[in-house]
């Protein structure tokens, strides 16, 4: 009997060892061919469903088996590549961007049809492109991708408009969908750029803060690299971080679509790996309810504790896409649920994952304002994830966020969805500050005009900030913000926008021997997350500007997202802006960069760059 044991055990262990020794472990790292890391390549074995992403520094790791022969690496605009394992334990991989082919491509211009060679990048699901200034944009008239007019903001004469207010915008929804269509081969909609979220995207050596307030209050003034005659001030806030164990208890509704239109791998397949994603920071004090939306309303999963992951993973993976979609019904049935398991002095919160299509029920975007405007005094939040292409409804989206007290992100892809809903969970989930506005006062002896860098669909009436009645965006923990404003100093000569002489009006002059060294004046409003009455920071900003290139990185990488934001817009406001000017300062403020973010947008610059080449060539 022992003996027979013995024979067994060891027949176990030959096993385990046989099995290690079928398998190992493949490691490298994935770049472009100018060596810039590469996030988001999907890396698989052929033949086989085994299959990684690589991270945002540009390493994967992958399990392989003893009969796996080739690794497949593919990523949207590069050529997809093969690698023979062999015997290989580390394999790096330098990929190319989609090479020209001879296909045509029917583009579309203004009014006429011609045929291209195009460039084979892979085409957006129900976007054809459009020739308008050697760029190739989308066209409308084959996409019904919704987006809120932006009617960029200009100079304001300081006699006459000496203040200037705005509610906060931590959303940055419009540069991963920015990422989307560059990455996808051709250019946004100039609407679907907004400066502010591009800047906002961002992360900023700005202090923590201390004292009363959530948060800490920055300045920088420098020369602006596109009009030198000009000045540049940077204003970012930075809110208080608050680790994730010590977060209050959450209450969250998944709203999620699954009607016909989130039927595409970008979608709804993406929209569950990104839930799982969250579902694993959830506590034992967490609840989640899942209601999901299509032809009708329904609820797919009563309030669960947060460490039941596997029912609550379960109810996510048994979802299925079809019919069309009643989001207003959506919408409704998920804030009765929030009521229902409402937490007192927690985070209430629906996290709404759509493309903004809807089509049944309440669905136009006035209609959509109302309701999360009179559900939003409930103490219940709202953070929006965006998805797909073709019919996207970003204007939609962007309004339920703004008025329901929350944020909006876009998913791209997994990476990003880690970023939302991983390393930024606490800021996306948990309030800190709301009704946070911005009132700037200018001092007319030191500046003639100036004009607010994006935030044009944040702007309030000067009246507003101090009445506690107006809504205006939250901060989350951990959340930065940042404003640029583009400044022309008295005595410019330049000729500014000007009212007639007031016939009624007292004109008084500014105290110069008083406030001499004063640029502005920084006044913040903001209130607790379950207060109704607003506090307030000030801040005096003296007039000492530097060179650009003696300012912090802060400054200068932050700049230089305005100039390729400007170049994506072709902003009347550009300057001397130039990609080659925004790629070269945006280099010189990478830092450490240690998740790779800013040197993914110098690689989108850079590819932009490309494609315009393209376009003057003659070759797109």
């Amino acid at each position: 009997m022992k003996n027979s044991f013995k024979i067994f055990v060891i027949l176990i262990l030959s096993a385990v060892a046989i099995s290690f020794i079928q398998t190992k472990t493949i490691t490298g790292k994935v770049s472009d061919d100018q060596g810039t890391p590469l996030a988001g390549v999907t890396v698989k074995v052929k033949g086989a469903p085994t299959g990684t992403i690589s991270d945002l520094r540009g390493n994967y790791k992958i399990l392989v088996g003893q009969e796996d022969k080739i690794l497949v690496f593919y990523c949207v605009g590069f050529i997809t590549t093969e690698q023979k394992i062999g015997d290989r334990n580390v394999i790096n991989v330098a990929m190319k961007p989609e090479a020209l082919s001879m296909d045509e491509l029917v583009v579309t211009g203004y009014g006429s049809k011609k045929d291209y060679p195009a460039k084979s990048a892979p085409m957006v699901a129900g976007v054809a492109y459009e020739s308008r200034s050697n760029f190739q944009r989308y066209n409308n008239n084959f996409n019904t991708e919704g987006y809120a007019s932006v009617n960029e903001n200009g100079y304001k004469n300081v006699r006459n408009n000496p203040l200037s207010t705005f509610s906060i915008d931590v959303d940055n929804a419009s540069y991963s969908n920015i990422r989307r269509f560059i990455n996808s081969g051709s250019l946004p909609p100039a609407d679907a750029v907004r400066i502010e979220e591009m800047i906002n995207y961002f992360k900023y050596d700005y202090p923590e803060p201390g004292g009363e307030h959530p948060f800490s209050v920055s300045t920088e003034l420098a020369t602006c690299p596109w009009n030198t005659k000009h000045l540049l001030l940077q204003v970012g806030l930075r809110g208080k971080s608050i680790d994730k164990s010590s977060l209050p208890p959450s209450n969250l509704v998944f709203l999620i679509d699954v009607s016909g239109s989130m039927n595409d791998p970008n979608k709804l397949p993406l929209l569950k790996s990104a839930f799982g994603l969250l579902v694993n920071e959830l506590r034992a004090e967490d609840h989640v309810a899942i209601v999901v939306y299509a032809g009708a309303a329904g609820l797919v999963l009563e309030s669960t504790p947060g460490n039941r992951k596997e029912a609550i993973m379960s109810a996510i993976d048994n979802l299925e896409a079809g019919g069309s979609t009643a989001g207003g019904a959506g919408l409704r049935l998920a804030y009765r649920e929030a009521e229902k398991n409402f937490v007192k002095s927690g985070n209430n919160r629906i996290i709404l994952a759509t493309d903004g299509d809807f089509n049944v029920g309440e669905s136009s975007n006035g209609g959509m304002e109302r309701l999360v405007e009179e559900k939003r005094e409930l103490g219940v939040f709202i953070t929006v994830l965006g998805f797909g292409m073709g019919n996207y409804k970003d204007d939609k989206m962007e309004i339920i966020a703004d008025k329901g007290n929350g944020n909006y992100s876009y998913i791209d892809n997994l990476q990003e969805a880690r970023r939302v809903l991983v390393r930024e969970f606490g800021g996306t989930l948990f309030t800190i500050a709301k009704d946070v506005k911005f009132q700037l006062e200018f001092n007319p002896a030191k500046v003639d005009s100036y004009r607010l860098i994006g935030y044009e669909n944040r702007i309030l009436n000067d009246e507003d900030f101090n009445d506690d009645t107006k809504d205006a965006g939250e901060m989350g923990s951990g959340h930065m913000v940042t404003a640029l404003y583009e400044i022309v100093p008295a005595g410019s000569g330049e000729k500014i926008p000007s009212v007639d002489p007031l016939k009624y009006q007292a004109t008084k002059k500014t105290q110069e021997e008083n406030f001499s060294d004063e640029l502005l004046t920084i006044k913040v409003r903001y209130k607790q997350p379950d207060g109704n009455t607003s506090k307030l920071l000030e801040k005096a900003v003296r007039s000492n500007p530097v060179s650009i290139e003696e300012v912090s990185g802060n400054l200068r990488f932050a700049a230089a997202v305005v100039e390729f934001g400007m170049i994506l817009r072709e902003s009347e406001f550009k300057g001397t802006s130039t990609l080659e000017s925004a790629a070269r300062m945006a280099k010189s403020a990478k830092g450490e960069d240690e998740d790779g973010y800013r040197s993914e947008m110098i690689r989108l610059i850079s590819t932009v760059k490309d494609m315009r080449g393209l376009a003057d060539s003659g070759s797109f």
